[in-house]
């Protein structure tokens, strides 16, 4: 069980370019430099990776202490009604979930797509068959200690509402939801400003997930503009028009005792983003404390 919440980046900032960082093999020590502890490997355009690369990513990140997470191809659908879509969807997420065993990752966030002439719940119905195939596979694979994260997305036409992402979830306990909390807000039209917006949030993680998993759930933030359909695009925390901001939500984490693993999605300022989020909260623990 994590004993921390921690906080990290998803890819590679700019920053980290700009200082002459070449490798994401370099990227845990440079995480670690920042006082950072998480990160997301992106697999979301189908990049490949050598197992030795792998292997040695998951070496360095323990040497210094990052959490990794992997981040699936974004072409992924597991809502579709095309049986060969279908059929490589679960092959994507499988070799995934192969590269985040071979990095010492336990989390693949996955997309669930959109529904496509078919209802929502239709679509759902085909969505818990593709994860049931998946988990099954997985287990005969040998790779059942990895866990899949269905993401809440931002688009309104997306599968992956919170709700959609709870009922995919309550399969199977392995099955941990990434709370994306900038889709969410994106989804509807700037609704999280208030501590209450994300209680609302936490709280049916727990009523419908249980403790461990509302506590320790996978989080993407970021500030993403936002139109009538839902996300456009990601901005960076120095954006003043669009939200969601973290002081509301660092509040609901020292309230429940919350453990979750924050990964930023800033455009670029991954990390100093998420350097911020950890500032914040830990300022917040001490006015909690006042």
């Amino acid at each position: 069980m994590m004993k921390l919440v921690r906080f990290g980046s998803a890819g590679n900032p700019e920053s980290f370019y700009g200082q002459g960082g070449k490798s994401s093999l370099e990227m845990p020590k440079w995480l670690a430099g920042m006082g950072l502890n998480a990160y997301e490997y992106q697999c979301t355009r189908g990049g490949k990776i050598s197992v030795d690369s792998e292997n040695k990513l998951g070496e360095l990140a323990r040497e210094y202490s990052v959490s990794l997470s992997v981040h699936s191809p974004y072409y992924i659908n597991i809502s579709s009604t095309e049986p060969d879509k279908i059929e490589k969807s679960i092959g994507y997420i499988l070799a995934t979930v192969n590269a985040a065993k071979n990095m010492g990752a336990g989390r693949v966030v996955v997309h669930m797509g959109a529904a496509i002439d078919i209802t929502r719940k239709e679509a759902m119905g085909i969505s818990k068959r593709t994860i049931y195939e998946c988990l099954k596979q997985m287990d005969s694979e040998g790779l059942g200690d990895v866990s899949i994260c269905p993401e809440t997305m931002g688009k309104i036409n997306q599968m992956g509402t919170l709700d959609e992402v709870i009922e995919l979830c309550k399969l199977d306990e392995r099955l941990i939801p990434t709370i994306d909390f900038g889709h969410l807000n994106s989804r509807g039209w700037g609704s999280l400003t208030e501590q209450q917006d994300f209680e609302e949030i936490t709280d049916k993680i727990f009523n419908k997930l249980g403790d461990f998993r509302a506590k320790n759930f996978h989080c993407h933030f970021s500030k993403i503009e936002y139109t009538k359909g839902g996300e456009k695009k990601h901005l960076t925390f120095k954006d003043t028009e669009y939200g969601p901001d973290f002081e509301p939500f660092a509040k609901v984490i020292i309230k429940h005792g919350l453990t979750p693993v924050i990964i930023c999605e800033s455009a670029g300022t991954q990390a100093e983003d998420a350097v911020i989020m950890k500032e914040i909260l830990e300022k917040t623990k001490q006015e909690e404390k006042a």
